[in-house]
């Protein structure tokens, strides 16, 4: 963000037409109120008893579909105005975009906040306009976890919004562009599948589905309204959303298929298709297989002839309307979907203490085998683990089609390294670490020490600057982006071994001594936020040791070697601190379990220290063997270089050096000499 002036100098503006981002919300706000009629989420329980008004019953919903579509535009146009039109610097379009986002962002706020003072007055039962209402509302809105997410989500959604209005530079709107899509990951926290017993499969999948939504819808009604200004460039974003388009489909179809089976309580159920939810969920659903086959012949019929500035640019906008329509009829049932009851109400909990601190059914004991054969599929780590090798093995692919090679060993490694993640977050240490320390110290070690050795020594930013397109229109692409990192001020304060050092062992410490903790441990989002911290330090270590991909200056391998013994040292005295400690760490969590297999929550927690040390210090071990082999490489290559250079000039370096000591023992023989 930025108030310098762009480096391109805006041109003549061309205005875009609003016409069909209106034309799909008032479809959308139609949908809604033909799916709230079926599905009867309007209807009071009890006529005149805790009725809170046709104005909140019909009004919340509408609301909803006005903050979904205006989040959604202000996303697309963010990210089509940042990321897929062209242009060197700072073009007029994406200047454009961004004033439109404002425009869009401040309605998505608005509305936002409006459905939280709606679904407040439905949740305490009390009226708008009763006069009790707003004292209880300021006194209990922040503490019911609803609207807490959703005031978060306004707030994130507002700094896009200011990011966008102040930004004058393609990388402060691709900033605020960025911004806007995390706005709706609290909501996947407040959403309907989120209150199912199957809760973190419910919130990861309701993540996916409203920013894979967003993107897709938003980035059409983006195109389609920006496409004045595009001029001569439609053809191009044309291309390019297509191809996020059908990463988008996939991921919409697959978290809404996910998503329904945990809704209707599972594959068994799905005569409850026959309800009116599941009318909802058929017409959700047939929306989608419409769009699908929309979006095919759009990629078949349209985008090829548009890249030849011929004909096809009719064809397209006729092909984009009727998908619009179809997404705003979607939209609409989506939102009423949303407030309809379920037909069957999901299983209750295992009574257990642990279940109802977990969210789980408590584990059985672990045997010898349990290390294979325990396992609990986790969407968010599972699903990004197949991604990442399927992604890494079709740059590979790719770079042999065009005959260059890769390392076999290097894609070995990036597929062992998820193998070892999926493990550790789907399998046994995953499960059991939800109520054993030492099961959840296997859980940090494989996550933080053992995954990202293997995924740093597989090199994916080399491949992946050598597989991915360069776009020399001046817009940022995946390559572009990641070039930026690798040489941002951020990636170079960050890749000092010293600073890497520091977060890799202070954050332990904080995190285990601290409320974060018991905080990963019952919620969500702070066991997500806990994965993704250790492996992002884990990898951000382990690469400023040995990493192979480009970056900050590496520093010599004495001094990296010294800084790995340090760590290890500290690191070697949290596992003592572990084993000796008499205080239980999270105690209202392990103070509260009833484990059968774990008698003594202190002894399993002291287990964990010897783990932690014990466990820790291999893949330290194999760290300073790679260090050690550096710098064994690196004095190899030194010798080299002098023997190639004494070649070339005859050793002049050495005959120099010899002269030298022999002018100095003349000298020395003359101060001897009584004449001298």
């Amino acid at each position: 963000m930025t108030s310098r002036a762009p480096e391109t100098a805006p041109g003549p503006v061309v205005r875009g037409r609003r016409g069909p981002a209106l034309a799909t919300l008032a479809v959308s706000l139609v949908a809604c109120v033909v799916a709230i009629a079926v599905g009867g989420s309007a209807t009071p329980v009890i006529e005149g008893l805790f009725d809170v008004g046709p104005v909140v019953r019909w009004g919340l919903p509408l609301v909803r579909v006005i903050q979904d579509g205006a989040g959604a535009l202000t996303i697309g146009l963010l990210v089509v105005g940042a990321f897929l039109a062209p242009g060197r610097g700072t073009p007029p379009v994406t200047l454009q975009a961004a004033r439109y986002a404002v425009t869009s962002g401040v309605v998505w706020v608005v509305a936002t906040l409006v459905g939280v003072v709606l679904g407040f007055a439905e949740a305490a039962g009390t009226p708008v306009d009763s006069p009790e209402f707003w004292s209880e509302f300021t006194q209990f809105v922040w503490t019911l976890e609803t609207f807490r997410v959703a005031i978060i989500s306004a707030l994130v959604a507002a700094a896009a919004t200011t990011v966008a209005a102040m930004s004058l530079q393609r990388k402060g709107i691709a900033t605020a562009a960025f911004l806007a899509v995390s706005a709706l990951l609290p909501l996947a926290l407040a959403g309907h599948a989120s209150g199912t017993a199957d809760h973190e499969t419910a919130v990861n999948t309701l993540a996916t589905h409203l920013v894979a939504a967003s993107l897709w819808i938003g980035g059409l009604l983006a195109v389609v309204v920006l496409r004045p200004a595009l001029g001569q460039h439609l053809a191009t974003v044309v291309g390019r959303f297509s191809t996020m388009a059908l990463w988008c489909f996939v991921a919409v179809a697959g978290s809404g298929v996910v998503s329904a089976v945990i809704r209707l309580g599972g594959i068994g159920e799905l005569g409850n298709l026959a309800t009116a939810y599941g009318a909802l969920v058929v017409v959700k659903a047939t929306c989608l297989v419409v769009l699908g086959l929309l979006g095919w012949q759009q990629r078949r019929r349209v985008v090829g002839r548009m890249a030849a500035e011929g004909p096809g640019r009719g064809l397209f906008l006729r092909f984009a309307l009727t998908e619009l329509v179809v997404m705003g009829v979607a939209v609409g049932f989506a939102t009423a979907l949303s407030r309809t009851p379920t037909p069957s109400s999901p299983g209750p909990l295992d009574p257990s203490t642990s279940a109802q601190l977990t969210g789980f059914p408590e584990p059985a004991a672990p045997t010898g085998t349990t290390w294979l054969t325990l396992w609990r599929f986790d969407w968010l780590w599972g699903v990004l683990a197949l991604l990442a090798v399927g992604v890494y093995l079709m740059w590979v692919l790719r770079l042999r089609r065009r005959g260059d090679r890769w390392s076999g060993l290097r894609a070995i490694s990036w597929v062992t390294g998820w193998v070892v993640l999926a493990w550790a977050t789907c399998g046994a240490p995953a499960v059991l670490g939800r109520v054993s320390f030492s099961w959840h110290m296997v859980d940090h070690m494989t996550i933080a020490m053992y995954a990202p050795l293997f995924l740093v020594l597989a090199a994916p930013v080399s491949l992946a600057l050598r597989a991915l397109p360069a776009r020399g229109d001046g817009s940022l692409g995946p390559r572009e982006l990641l070039l930026g990192l690798v040489h941002s001020r951020l990636l170079r304060m960050l890749g000092n071994p010293i600073v890497a050092a520091v977060l890799f062992f202070t954050s332990l410490v904080v995190f285990y001594y601290s409320a974060l903790f018991e905080l990963a441990l019952t919620t969500h989002t702070g066991h997500v936020l806990m994965t993704a911290h250790f492996l992002v330090t884990g990898y951000l270590f382990a690469w400023v040791m040995v990493g192979i991909d480009p970056g900050p200056p590496k520093w010599p391998p004495s001094l990296r070697l010294l800084i790995l013994l340090i760590t290890v040292s500290f690191h070697a005295f949290f596992g003592v601190a572990l084993m000796s400690g008499t205080t239980l760490l999270a105690p209202d969590f392990f103070g509260a379990l009833r484990i059968p297999w774990i008698p003594d929550p202190l002894g399993d927690q002291q287990t964990g220290g010897s783990i932690a040390w014990a466990v820790g210090e291999i893949p330290v071990l194999v760290l300073s063997l790679f260090v050690v082999r550096d710098w064994i490489r690196s004095d190899s290559r030194e010798s080299r270089r002098h023997d190639r250079q004494a070649d070339r000039d005859g050793d002049a370096e050495l005959v120099a050096y010899n002269e030298r000591l022999q002018e100095l023992a003349r000298r020395q023989e003359r101060q001897r000499s009584p004449d001298a």
